[in-house]
């Protein structure tokens, strides 16, 4: 194995859930470079991708595709303030995360239903409207797993302010 392909399996293996842009910024590695590697890891069953919202993420194999999707929303600044908010206080109702995260309830709205949509979070059918984490104990697990960088926060924090301007 060549050693700049060593380097991207150590560092995804090291921190699972990496989006494809952010290990080359981290490793310093041009985009074709990154591309080969990946697809040659990919083919020899050393890392696995994930699709997540317009973004491929990378983990070692032994995570399963739904840890893999939890780790993905995890590395967002504002899914992982929901799912942290859920871990720790258990049901709530839309406009608390909102109030409490500092956040549009239309912001909100729409992190829950996509959080939904990949069984994350589950939302209750009556009114007024909870959610609560899928799968609790497992998510608080990885969230440990999960340390967010300054460039992911930054990033997601410009996202939420063009949010909040339009």
């Amino acid at each position: 194995m060549s050693d700049t392909r060593d380097r991207i399996r150590r560092h995804v293996h090291a921190t699972p859930g990496l989006h494809f842009r952010r290990i080359g910024r981290e490793l310093d590695l041009a985009t074709g470079q990154v591309q080969y590697h990946l697809r040659r890891l990919e083919g020899e069953g050393t890392i696995v991708e994930e699709p997540v919202c317009g973004k491929t993420h990378y983990f070692e194999p032994s995570f399963e595709p739904w840890e893999r999707r939890a780790i993905a929303f995890l590395r967002r600044e504002t899914a992982r303030g929901i799912i942290v908010r859920l871990a720790a206080d258990g049901t709530k109702r839309p406009p608390e995360l909102a109030a409490e995260l500092d956040l549009a309830e239309s912001t909100i709205s729409w992190h829950l239903s996509t959080l939904a949509e990949h069984d994350i979070v589950d939302k209750s059918a009556e009114s007024p409207m909870t959610v609560s984490l899928a799968r609790p104990d497992r998510t608080t697990e990885l969230v440990d797993v999960v340390s967010p960088s300054v460039s992911d926060r930054l990033v997601d924090r410009f996202l939420r302010t063009v949010d909040e301007m339009l």
